[in-house]
């Protein structure tokens, strides 16, 4: 059927679930609510929606009205027919997709476009009463692994031989500048919450709207994904008031007999010093605009938790209890799963999580005082005096002993956050689908994994996002690229898509501008300087540009604006490059998040897919007449490109403006304007460049 109909015919064929098509865009249970479709003037003989059976059918909107108009569909009259429908929705998932009868026969359109079968994987979704915080939509987040990047209060710094951590002493790096060791979990730069509060003026500068942070709880390691206390900020991130105690003893390896490990994370004088502090650098925040998100580690703990206390770290420290591998009549007993049911005292027989003995796995089908206690804790953090705005949550699909329980926390887990703050945002890391996670009573959204850094870095670098392995045979492959973003983002609502997490690098994956340079390998097989050696910052901009245009909050891991390159951890952990910076990099960076939230297509506005070839792609986004296209050309040749804009609902004729043209070489902003003829607009685009095209109205 689809070879019989024109493309330009099918291409006119749109709708989401945006604001733009349905109002109002996030619907109450029991509300009715109006479902819009954009179509051809020429060629349709009906429009159904089609749910469960039921045909619904569409009626031709006689007259644009300025509340359509409003909605933001992108109302060209000259130009299209838009049909629409009321529907009552209830307390269930709404899911749906169009039936068309044309002059030829019937076509069908779902979240791909015009088809010839529709597949119910790929249905439109609206979920009742499921909403996201306004704030979050396409936020500028940027990411920050603590102790990498700006030691504030070197009084505060974790001293070599202060204690031992899987089997080793740790160690206080003197260089700031030096690369990550191999085995850098037990390495401490010196970067704390006193750092992040004296560069928040930086961060306000760039743009930044949400600073997200890896844990900051009391822990032993670097990353502190291993908790040890959930009450409290690390102190060594924090604030050391005092400061008795000895370091372990050389060649002592026990932790119970370092001393000063033992005072500083135990003494509630440091521990309430350094949630004051945090809670003045949230208030800090706050004052500029700034929101701030937490990391929830809350599948595992630590050896060193004060709930089990492996380290007997707490077995003598006044105001504590006894840990559950110290006595078999611990408070905490129920927290661990034990095997060994008579092995007490000092009892190692816990299940840990992918058998880290390091990462006790939290027992919570068998504990119901600590499913009360995590919940205590998400609410404490994002209550007064802290005030967080939102929790980021560690292998959250990992939690628990069966799906089941696991789906049952996190419901547990959303009531308890939305009561405290209606407006805390909830993400959770995963990778693969996310669908049944997403149906509005669970997470908000996820780390968008599969649905943009992947498909982002295949069809630009050909790389895996390791970099342990290449795909080089999807490097500018567009139709596959399309292929996986449709079938991933059919994961999402719309409410969940626009709060995704849009990262091109993380604490857990390569640096972005090291996967440029196409080096297989990490740096314990590669060596640290080999992360740098032919990177392309010409790809990179590409890749900024896609992320500050696509639908989504853009979310920066600390050092990326600033050139920082990486193998997977621990390289990209490396440090923020103060006083070293690429500049030039970091005024793109302003320049990108200025343009992403200036137009407000980018943030809550409709994407279309347009023209894709090998090594070209080129998207639509729209709101009403806010109308922007984004081309990207990722072969090492120029290139010319005729682009239908009329796609998007530009107008026959008028202009389009550059936002942004970027190359090889560098960028410029607010370059050439072209002609629209025809609803067409031709373009040259250079080698290894991104262009942003915006309709003059």
């Amino acid at each position: 059927m689809l070879n019989r109909q024109s493309s330009a015919f099918c291409d006119a064929f749109f709708s989401d679930t945006t604001q733009n098509f349905i109002f109002p865009g996030e619907p109450e249970k029991y509300e009715e609510v109006t479902i819009k479709m954009r179509a051809p003037k020429q060629g349709v003989e009906g429009i159904c929606l089609i749910r469960r059976g039921q045909r619904i059918p569409l009626n031709r909107m006689e007259e644009l009205s300025v509340e359509c108009a409003n909605q933001g569909s992108g109302c060209n009259s000259d130009t299209f027919d838009y049909y629409s429908c009321q529907v009552t929705l209830g307390t269930e998932r709404f899911s749906y997709y169009f039936e068309i009868n044309t002059s030829e026969g019937t076509l069908y359109y779902d979240t791909r476009g015009v088809v010839d079968t529709p597949d119910d994987t790929y249905r439109f979704v609206i979920l009742p009463g499921f909403k996201t915080p306004a704030w979050a939509k396409g936020a500028v987040m940027y990411q920050i692994y603590t102790d990498r990047f700006c030691n504030g209060d070197p009084s505060n710094d974790v001293l070599t031989g202060e204690y031992c951590y899987i089997n080793e002493l740790v160690e206080r790096v003197e260089d700031w500048n030096r690369p990550p060791a191999e085995m850098d979990v037990r390495q401490f730069y010196g970067g704390d919450l006193q750092g992040v509060m004296d560069k928040l003026d930086y961060l306000q500068d760039l743009g930044v709207e949400v600073i997200y942070f890896n844990p900051l709880f009391v822990s032993p390691s670097n990353h502190k994904y291993d908790s040890q206390d959930y009450d409290y900020i690390d102190p060594h991130l924090g604030k050391i008031l005092s400061d008795q105690g000895e370091l372990l003893p050389k060649g002592e390896k026990e932790n119970r007999f370092a001393t000063l490990y033992k005072n500083r994370v135990t003494s509630k004088e440091n521990l309430e010093a350094g949630n004051a502090l945090f809670a003045k650098l949230v208030e800090e925040a706050h004052k500029r605009g700034i929101r701030v998100i937490l990391d929830g580690v809350f599948n595992h703990c630590g050896s060193f938790n004060k709930w089990l206390d492996r380290e007997r770290i707490y077995e003598d420290a006044q105001g504590y209890e006894k840990g559950a591998y110290v006595s078999e009549d611990s408070v905490y007993r129920s927290y661990f799963d034990f095997k060994d049911v008579e092995g007490w005292p000092y009892n190692g027989s816990y299940d840990g999580w992918w058998n880290h003995a390091t990462l006790p796995k939290l027992n919570y089908e068998e504990s119901e005082k600590l499913c009360r206690y995590v919940m205590k804790i998400a609410k404490k953090w994002i209550s007064a005096p802290f005030h967080v705005d939102g929790w980021r949550l560690d292998v959250a699909a990992d939690l628990g002993h069966s799906r089941e329980f696991n789906h049952f926390f996190w419901k547990e887990f959303r009531k308890a956050v939305k009561e405290a703050n209606p407006e805390a945002l909830i993400l959770a890391e995963h990778y693969g689908s996310t669908k049944e996670w997403l149906q509005g009573d669970e997470w908000d959204s996820v780390m968008n994994y599969d649905a943009f850094m992947e498909p982002v870095t295949w069809f630009l670098t050909g790389m895996e996002k390791h970099s342990d392995g290449s795909r080089l045979e999807l490097k500018g492959d567009a139709d596959y690229f399309w292929q996986a973003m449709h079938y991933h983002n059919a994961s999402f609502s719309n409410p969940s898509l626009q709060v995704a997490m849009n990262e091109l690098s993380n604490h857990d994956h390569s640096r972005f501008l090291t996967r440029t340079n196409g080096k297989v390998g990490r740096a314990a097989t590669l060596g640290t300087d080999a992360a740098r050696e032919g990177v392309r910052k010409g790809i990179f901009r590409e890749a900024v540009v896609m992320q500050m245009t696509w639908p989504g909050a853009p979310t920066l891991y600390y050092g990326d604006e600033a050139g920082v390159c990486g193998f997977t951890d621990p390289d990209n952990r490396r440090t923020y490059p103060w006083g070293r910076e690429d500049m030039e990099l970091i005024q793109f960076h302003k320049d990108m998040i200025r343009m992403h939230k200036e137009y407000p297509e980018f943030k809550t506005g409709s994407l279309k897919p347009m023209t894709g070839d090998k090594g070209f792609l080129s998207y639509g986004r729209f709101a009403g007449k806010d109308i922007s296209v984004v081309l990207i050309n990722n072969n090492d040749w120029e290139i010319e490109k005729t682009i239908s804009v009329w796609e998007v609902g530009a107008p026959q004729s008028g202009r389009v403006k550059v936002l942004v043209q970027t190359g090889e070489e560098g960028y410029v902003m607010e370059g050439a304007e072209y002609p629209i003829i025809d609803g067409r607009v031709t373009v040259q685009l250079p080698a290894t460049s991104a262009m942003v095209l915006r309709v003059v109205n």
